[in-house]
């Protein structure tokens, strides 16, 4: 694998950031790692001189940062988005340390996008935000003091992806060989969508909770990762159903 041609397929997404200093030294973390592609969400302040300044000499970065208005909009095209958060998640995916999550990021991205996710500096991700993705990471930390600037937590993601294309991207490579096609973030969202319809037209949902069901489903198909021909599979069988009026 060539590590520059894995790296071109790695998106580092900042979701709602407010300081734009915080923008420019995510950017400067990212090009000594060998990552370029900084794609913002809905930023308080940008561009904006701090995000500049702290650049330093990643400018190139900052001026071809993608600006989006949702955080589906940024992970348009991707089959592996991964949130990185500090705390735990009831009904959320299984956390993955970040070695682990960087490992299986570099090794997807030999082919396919990917997405490292990072939350607001004050509030981190939203549940929604994370349900969103399919994987969920953490940076662990001392047990009392678990919260890290939003640039530092980019720099060591940045670091585990650097290290994992140099020290394993031979492994990486064969373990890909002969996989099946994964399912875009926008296949498995239509699938999710169409089976609440589907769920929607029977007693299978408890009245006033289809959201927790459903959160139960993201975290059951979370885990399989979703192949496209496995998800035109099941939409192809929830469509039979539907048509006989008994999901």
């Amino acid at each position: 694998m060539n590590p520059s041609r894995c790296f071109d397929r790695i998106r580092v997404v900042l979701h709602r950031p407010s300081h734009p200093g915080n923008i420019g030294a995510a950017a400067r973390a990212m090009k000594t790692m060998g990552l370029s592609r900084l794609v913002l969400v809905e930023p308080r302040r940008f561009p904006d001189h701090d995000a500049d300044a702290l650049a330093v000499n990643a400018a190139d970065l900052l001026a071809q940062a993608k600006v989006c208005a949702s955080l589906p909009q940024a992970l348009e095209g991707v089959v592996l988005a991964v949130a990185f958060s500090a705390r735990g998640r009831d009904l959320s995916h299984a956390p993955l340390a970040v070695r682990a999550a960087a490992a299986e990021a570099v090794a997807l991205a030999a082919s396919d996008e990917v997405a490292l996710v990072f939350g607001n500096e004050t509030a981190g991700l939203a549940n929604e935000d994370v349900l969103l993705c399919n994987r969920l990471a953490h940076i662990p930390t001392v047990s009392d003091f678990s919260s890290l600037n939003l640039a530092a937590a980019v720099q060591i993601v940045a670091y585990e992806v650097f290290l994992a294309a140099s020290v394993e991207s031979l492994a990486a490579e064969r373990k890909l060989a002969g996989r099946a096609e994964l399912a875009s973030i926008e296949q498995v969202e239509h699938f999710y969508a169409h089976l609440e319809s589907s769920l929607g037209q029977t007693d299978f949902l408890e009245p006033g909770k289809p959201k927790r069901m459903m959160e139960r489903m993201r975290r059951l198909f979370g885990r399989a990762g979703l192949q496209r021909e496995e998800v035109n599979i099941l939409r192809g069988m929830l469509t039979a159903w539907d048509r006989k009026g008994r999901p």
